[in-house]
């Protein structure tokens, strides 16, 4: 695993406070533990504030830190541990994360990398110039049967070819947000050829689960 370090001082924040709903979404949260245990608050609150800013910061990581009540290093051993947090500034628009682990790599991963290199940076976890971009290459997510594939924010991206992801990245360039998913035409991860079994269950709904609970979800 490679070190994770807090972004330099000259683009942290000096100060961190939630907007009004988050902060009743973090009230919400640390009132679920009982007395003793709100540090296990730790990671929803981290999220949210992450969501808040685009990236999570020194500060925000200290605000939650003092609203459990818990050692700031301890909320910095968190956000430094998991690769969910973003520790620098990453894209306004997307901050791209391309599977890279093996079923990925033999369907095309490298070619969604190249993509990434051409339209967003040559280099990993580099803001575009236009600053509306970053990109990384990170371990399994888990939808082997859809590769290659990206994750954006909390979607997934599935079933890629690089024409097909480069226009994803022109989409949300222009500040649209494309339906996440599979991206040829795959209702969810049935065999290429079309479903063997189940054949009717598709026909009920027009997205699968996934898609219609993302969808639904406020864009924050």
């Amino acid at each position: 695993m490679s070190t994770r370090r807090l972004a330099p001082d000259a683009v942290q924040p000096q100060s961190f406070a939630f907007t009004s709903e988050n902060q009743a979404f973090a009230e919400a949260t640390i009132a679920k533990y009982p007395a003793g245990r709100q540090a296990s608050a730790v990671i929803p609150l981290l999220f949210r504030a992450q969501e808040q800013e685009g990236w999570l910061p020194r500060a925000a990581i200290e605000h939650v830190a003092v609203m459990l009540d818990m050692p700031v290093i301890r909320a910095l051993e968190v956000a430094t541990f998991y690769f969910m947090f973003k520790l620098a500034p990453v894209g306004t628009a997307a901050h791209v994360e391309v599977c890279g682990t093996t079923p990925c790599m033999l369907c095309g991963s490298e070619a969604i990398i190249a993509v990434c290199k051409n339209m967003i940076s040559p280099a990993a976890h580099t803001v575009s110039a236009d600053g509306k971009f970053s990109w990384e290459e990170v371990e399994c997510l888990g939808a082997c049967s859809n590769a290659p594939m990206v994750q954006i924010g909390k979607d997934y991206y599935e079933d890629l070819t690089p024409e097909s992801f480069a226009q994803l990245l022109e989409a949300f360039g222009r500040g649209e947000h494309p339906r996440p998913g599979p991206q040829n035409q795959r209702f969810a991860s049935e065999p290429l050829g079309g479903a063997t079994s189940l054949r009717d269950a598709a026909l009920a709904e027009p997205v699968n689960a996934s898609i219609a609970l993302a969808e639904a979800e406020p864009r924050r």
